[in-house]
């Protein structure tokens, strides 16, 4: 497959690897691995030469962010590594947005500022709770006193856009933990809060628990309350609801998860890694091999694998620029769906935009259609709508 000439591409690296795998968490990860670090950095520049090669013309990549598993196992060295491949055969300036999630149990000050000197300038941190027995619950190898000690040590090595991700409707949690545990958030000062609602994965150790019964979660009435008060509280403390589970101070919205939601051009790099790309057609998307040991396999022969491979029929496309624009609460500009796909926009999706407006669960301002604030927490089923 050859690529087109692509304007802006962003760049994802998937790294799988973990201490430990989380018992809520279904993301392309495992426990341990007999591949090093060094190994699979090895293979992870190796795919992007070859990709990069398959180019029709240079591009310029906005941002990079390092994903996973745990990213925050690798010593700074190979993620400058990748950073400096970025910038030769991608166009990652030094002004891009360029993030990498760590696990508070796995980052020292040294590491923290061997991070910053490699190029790193935004630091999502996965705090996930901010009460040890929760933590201890969704089986995180951190405490609340790592955390901190992350937290603290990153401002101190010189990070200036810090994110935290935090869990609430997890099991055993009252709206008053929630409170106390966003009083706390704010007080830290981060740039972003990414707030999430705990969902229960199908093949997750949390899915297995819940059908046993031994898994007992807030009701639903209380999982809303939580919600609003994340609404309400960082709202009140100068955070920006930018996106369903996402706030952000004015200027710290992260750029990268918004070429997701967008359907901006991005390549995915190492095992289980996405990949789309508008063109050609309506669009095209596929993941490299899930399991490290067939992807390595495959950069040791210089083999691009591009599984599930997807060409988006225009109707796809479409859905997607909903069902993705739609979590922005901003919406979606429909004069530029019209541009994009043509009369096809108001056959396929006009009647039910009108439905939706009647029941309150969209609003028009002018170009944009947006799900209103207080309707957020109707998101699925109104993306399901769409699809």
């Amino acid at each position: 497959m050859d690529y087109h000439f692509l304007m802006h591409v962003s760049l994802y690296i998937h790294f799988p690897f973990c201490l430990k795998k989380c018992l809520y968490c279904d993301f392309d990860s495992v426990a341990g691995s007999l591949v090093s670090p060094d190994e699979y950095v090895a293979a992870v520049v190796r795919e992007m030469e070859l990709r990069a090669a398959k180019l029709a013309a240079p591009v310029s990549a906005p941002t990079l962010y390092f994903g996973g598993g745990t990213p925050s196992l690798m010593a700074p060295q190979l993620v400058g590594r990748i950073i400096d491949t970025a910038a030769r055969l991608y166009g990652l300036n030094s002004d891009g947005e360029i993030t990498i999630e760590a696990n508070p149990g796995t980052v020292t000050a040294e590491k923290l500022a061997g991070y910053r000197a490699a190029g790193i300038n935004r630091l999502s941190l996965g705090v996930q709770a901010l009460d040890d027995a929760l933590l201890q619950q969704l089986g995180r190898v951190h405490s609340v006193e790592e955390s901190l000690a992350a937290y603290k040590a990153a401002r101190k090595v010189g990070f200036d856009n810090i994110g935290i991700d935090l869990i609430h409707s997890l099991p055993g949690q009252s709206l008053t933990m929630w409170e106390k545990a966003l009083d706390e958030a704010i007080r830290l000062g981060p740039e972003h809060i990414s707030a999430y609602s705990l969902s229960v994965e199908e093949g997750t150790p949390f899915a297995a628990m819940f059908e046993a019964g031994d898994l007992s979660l807030p009701h639903e009435d209380e999982a809303t309350a939580m919600f609003e008060a994340t609404r309400y509280l960082l709202a009140l403390h100068g955070y920006e609801h930018y996106e369903i589970s996402n706030f952000a101070r004015p200027l710290f919205r992260s750029r990268h998860n918004q070429v997701y939601w967008r359907r901006g051009n991005y390549l995915g790099f190492g095992a289980g890694a996405h990949s789309f790309l508008r063109e050609p057609g309506w669009g095209l998307r596929w993941v490299n091999p899930r399991n490290h040991t067939a992807y390595l396999a495959a950069m040791q022969q210089d083999h691009l694998q591009e599984e599930e491979l997807q060409q988006l029929a225009r109707r796809d496309a479409l859905a997607e620029v909903f069902f993705l624009g739609l979590r922005l609460l901003k919406g979606i500009d429909m004069l530029d769906a019209i541009e994009e796909f043509g009369p096809v926009v108001e056959e396929e999706y006009g009647g039910l935009i009108g439905e939706l407006e009647v029941k309150g669960l969209l609003v028009k301002s002018g170009r944009l259609i947006a799900i209103p604030p207080d309707k957020i927490i109707f998101a699925n089923q109104i993306f399901s709508s769409f699809i």
